[in-house]
Parts: structure tokens; C-alpha cells; sequence
């Protein structure tokens, strides 16, 4: 059943904003690890680290959801939600096993420098679910939260991520999310947020995002393939 409010439902236009900030990075990073010539440990502290970032996001990402999203489905969305959110849960099982392999093979070749082409094949193979995922929850699940989850509890998955990132790499986090964001969506996010962070966050965020890109994937411009 829905929720016996009289407010907002859930806005999800971010999510189609984060997802595309994560099929962008985890599409690259691939060939960034096998850009980086063996023993060449700066460059592996550069790429390694930015690696781990993005796994970060992914986990919390999907952790939120976790939590805070499917249980409201199966409570309220009745035998729509039987019939999608189980796979969502299979999904993010796999992803998360796949997580790990690769974060484990990522804590090695950063302290090496060496096998990144096992690295590179273990993201492959990530991405590909990955990829399979997200698509499917933009199809099917995103409707139903529209319909069943309201815009105060879809803001909390947000304040999740927030609350699970350290503050340092927030601006960082949401420089990468609003590269291919709609900018109206970007408002939307920060509509609640006090004046000055509605102020400094997107150009701090910008700022933070093309200084990173530019390190990592050596132009400020990387590829949109979020879509």
C-alpha cells in the first residue's frame, strides 16, 4: 500500500544522475589500470586511489538502498515489488561478491604495482552486472519509488551517502555525480540544503571533480558514457 501522507513523492531523477557518474568511471577504469606501466607506483597511487573511491560510492550507494529502499517497496508496492525486488537483492549479492574480489585485487596491485591486467579483468567483469543492474532498476524500480516512496524518504538515502562519506571527498563526490547531471536536477538535490551550500557546493564540486579528472584520466573532459 502506498504511504498514508499527504506530501511530495519521491523526485528520482538523482538516481539516474549517480548512475550515470558510476557506469562512467567503472567503464574507464579498466584501461586506466592497464595504462599504468608495472612499478610505476605513482601512478598507481593516482589511479589506486581513485579506484577505491569509486568502489566506496558503489557500496554505499547500494548499502542505502539496502536499507532504506527495498524494504519500503515490499511494504507497500504489493506483487510489483514480489516480482522486482528480489532480483534487485540477487543483483546487488552478486555485485557485492564482485565488489570484493576486486577490492582485494585493487589493496594488492597498489601495494605492488604489479598483475594489473587481473585488476583490469576483475572491473570487467564488475561492470557488466553492474551495467545489467542499473539498467533494470531504471526500468522497473525507479517507477515504483515515484509512486510509493515520498520525497522525505527518498532524501534519506542521500543523507546515507552523505553521512557514509568522509567530508573530504564529498565535493569531490558530487563534482562526479553533476559532470553529466541535469542541472535542474543538481537544484533539485541542494533545494533543501542552506543558501551558502546551495551556493558553493556545485562550483566547489565542479572545481573538485575537473582537478581530479584531470589527474586521473589526464583531461577535465572525460568521456559522458553515463547514459
Amino acid at each position: 500500500m502506498a504511504p498514508l501522507v499527504d506530501e511530495p513523492m519521491a523526485d528520482t531523477r538523482d538516481m539516474y544522475m549517480a548512475h550515470s557518474a558510476l557506469r562512467r568511471e567503472f567503464r574507464l577504469l579498466p584501461d586506466l589500470v592497464r595504462s599504468v606501466a608495472p612499478g610505476d607506483t605513482r601512478r598507481v597511487d593516482v589511479v589506486g586511489s581513485h579506484a577505491a573511491l569509486v568502489c566506496r560510492v558503489l557500496h554505499t550507494h547500494h548499502e542505502g538502498e539496502d536499507k532504506l529502499l527495498w524494504p519500503k517497496l515490499v511494504e507497500r508496492a504489493g506483487v510489483d515489488a514480489e516480482a522486482i525486488v528480489p532480483t534487485m537483492e540477487q543483483q546487488h549479492h552478486a555485485i557485492e561478491a564482485l565488489h570484493d574480489e576486486v577490492t582485494g585485487r585493487l589493496a594488492a596491485w597498489r601495494s605492488t604495482g604489479e598483475d594489473g591486467e587481473a585488476l583490469a579483468e576483475a572491473f570487467e567483469r564488475l561492470l557488466t552486472v553492474l551495467i545489467q543492474h542499473m539498467s533494470l532498476e531504471e526500468k522497473e524500480i525507479l517507477p515504483l519509488a515515484a509512486k510509493h516512496v515520498t520525497a522525505a524518504e527518498w532524501h534519506q538515502m542521500g543523507e546515507h551517502g552523505m553521512e557514509n562519506t568522509p567530508k573530504k571527498d564529498l565535493p569531490l563526490v558530487f563534482g562526479m555525480a553533476m559532470y553529466e547531471g541535469d542541472p535542474e536536477v543538481v537544484k533539485a538535490v541542494l533545494a533543501n540544503a542552506p543558501l551558502p551550500v546551495r551556493l558553493i557546493v556545485p562550483a566547489l564540486g565542479r572545481r573538485r571533480y575537473a582537478a581530479h579528472a584531470r589527474q586521473v584520466h589526464g583531461t577535465v573532459r572525460p568521456p559522458r558514457i553515463g547514459s
